[in-house]
């Protein structure tokens, strides 16, 4: 049977291989030099930029097969995981298509096909209207949902052909699964194509639906582009609005928050128990939920505004976190919202996975914790440690302080560049251990959180991560590293130097909604970048 498939497929479409491969060059990136701080939109020039090839990923797939099948079996999740570009696993540049991940795919196609339910599949009865004309509706209507676009001439003759083969022996059932196996393998179903020079109707339902859901188109964005509604800014944004308030929204900027912030590191957290006795590795999935239920809140039924995010002063808890915390909070396992103390915790900054990601398992890192503002908050391009330097983490110490100890790293040369952008900043959240807990000494002495921001727009000392989070609430780098990091995660590559126009206007338009995320992603589908296609 595969055989048959595999000849359909390279007849009709090319090989998944090729095309993963002719696509696998990213385009040339334009690193932030600072910061994230854009342009200004008067000295920009129009373009759409590049639109690689991007290929499903495995969330994508499990999405789309569901809404197409209603099999939610989540098959991809036996996929080999993707690769990390810009932080994002959605980068086309790191989609490509290895030998293992095609058997995979053919694995997971055989499995779909056997599962589905051809009954509730049909658009018709085949004893009614007779199969030859039954299997061509099917593969009309299928095909239109699976491939996101109606099939040419060509394509439905060769999928009726093998239909017509796998139904031998009056076996109408096998060739309905035959031919939904071989349009799961297909490019045009692995892949989101984009072949004109301009977008067609159908493109952009695609480009609409999984940016918003992360997933296939539904029946009104098809019917959409049928009708040729999916032309204009306006017709657009009437589209994307809708699709935004749907609850298949919110796992899609849930995804973004936890490639963002690495809120998949929280689940990996491991730390020197003699060091930190209180940390258990059960409070793990709690400090996730903190961050995601926090962070989900904000963006859907708060503010929505980048300044809550980042400096809003409550959180949600359950009675095991908050004793953790060594605070007063909800009683029982179910999180509530709960404040917090002003002058302790503010925004996503100050919970305890995050704090405890940038850490290491036997002390704090004002290393890790000053990286993470200036590469994921401020979008500054670190470059790598020198080759010819060797890392060396200071030793914990029974009477130095962190201060102390990592002073070290601004008295080397070659490490002084990076590390007079990171450790002033990391210095500021020492009144976190390693695990996010509240401490006012260390070995017996004052914690001293004083710190210091440089590289961006609001550089200058600040005392503690409360007072640092409060700045870059304010700060015009964090809004365009914020734009910059959504424009990575909706557009699936780097920004380049023709993306500048799109930035600026993105920039602008949050701006004028008061830095509301949502409107940020309605934003994104009002510009250039997004509107029409580049070349690859």
């Amino acid at each position: 049977m595969r055989g048959v498939l595999f000849a359909a497929l390279v007849a009709g479409a090319g090989c998944v291989g090729a095309i993963g491969d002719r696509d696998a060059t990213p385009p040339a990136t334009v690193p932030p030099a600072t910061s994230g701080t854009l342009p200004p939109p008067s000295t920009c020039r129009s373009s759409p930029g590049p639109a690689p090839l991007r290929r499903l990923t495995r969330v994508e797939y499990n999405n789309t097969v569901r809404e197409l099948l209603g099999d939610g079996t989540q098959p991809a999740n036996a996929f080999v995981a993707e690769d990390r570009e810009l932080g994002f696993t959605n980068n086309a540049a790191a989609l490509g298509v290895t030998e293992v991940l095609e058997e995979q795919m053919v694995l997971a196609a055989e499995a779909l096909a056997a599962r589905a339910d051809p009954v509730r599949l049909l658009p018709c009865a085949p004893a009614r209207i007779g199969d030859d004309a039954c299997a061509r509706l099917f593969i009309e209507s299928f095909g239109r949902r699976a491939f996101r676009r109606p099939l040419d001439a060509t394509e439905l003759g060769r999928f009726a052909q093998l239909h017509a083969a796998g139904r031998q022996g009056a076996d109408f059932a096998r060739g309905v699964r035959w031919v939904i196996e071989a349009m799961l393998l297909s490019p045009h179903f692995l892949y989101r194509v984009e072949l004109g020079a301009a977008l067609t109707g159908w493109e952009m339902a695609s480009r609409l639906s999984y940016l918003f859901w992360g997933s296939m188109p539904d029946e009104a964005l098809l019917v959409a582009a049928a009708a040729e509604q999916l032309t204009t800014p306006g017709q657009v944004a009437v589209q994307a609005r809708r699709l935004l308030a749907d609850a298949r929204a919110r796992p899609v900027v849930a995804r973004f928050h936890a490639e963002w912030l690495g809120l998949d590191l929280v689940d990996q957290i491991e730390k020197d128990r003699a060091v930190y006795k209180t940390f258990t590795t059960s409070l793990r999935p709690l400090m996730r939920t903190e961050t995601e239920r926090f962070l989900d809140f904000v963006v859907w039924d708060g503010p929505g505004d980048l300044a809550t995010l980042l400096a809003g002063r409550f959180s949600f808890l359950n009675a095991t976190l908050a004793s953790f915390y060594g605070v007063g909070g909800p009683a029982g396992s179910t999180f509530q919202r709960t404040s917090v103390d002003a002058t302790r915790r503010a925004g996503f900054l100050t919970h305890a996975g995050l704090l405890g990601v940038n850490a290491k398992p036997n002390q704090t890192s004002p290393v890790q914790r000053g990286k993470f503002v200036q590469e994921q908050l401020i979008c500054t391009d670190l470059p790598p440690p020198p080759g010819n330097v060797e890392a060396i983490l200071p030793e914990p110490s029974a009477t130095a302080t962190t201060r102390e100890r990592f002073s070290q790293h601004s008295a080397v040369p070659a490490c002084a560049g990076c590390h007079q952008l990171m450790d002033p900043i990391g210095l500021g959240f020492e009144h976190y251990d390693g695990v996010g807990r509240w401490r006012d000494t260390e070995n017996g002495r004052a914690v001293d959180a004083s710190g210091v921001i440089k590289g961006s727009d609001v550089d200058g000392p600040f005392v503690g991560a409360v007072a640092l989070a409060d700045r870059l609430a304010g700060s015009a780098a964090v809004r365009g590293c914020v734009v910059r990091q959504w424009f990575r995660f909706a557009h699936g590559r780097a920004e380049t130097a023709e993306d500048a126009c799109t930035l600026a206007k993105v920039g602008e338009r949050f701006a004028a909604a008061k830095y509301d995320v949502r409107e940020l992603l309605v934003a994104l589908t009002q510009t250039d970048a997004f509107l029409y296609r580049g070349a690859r």
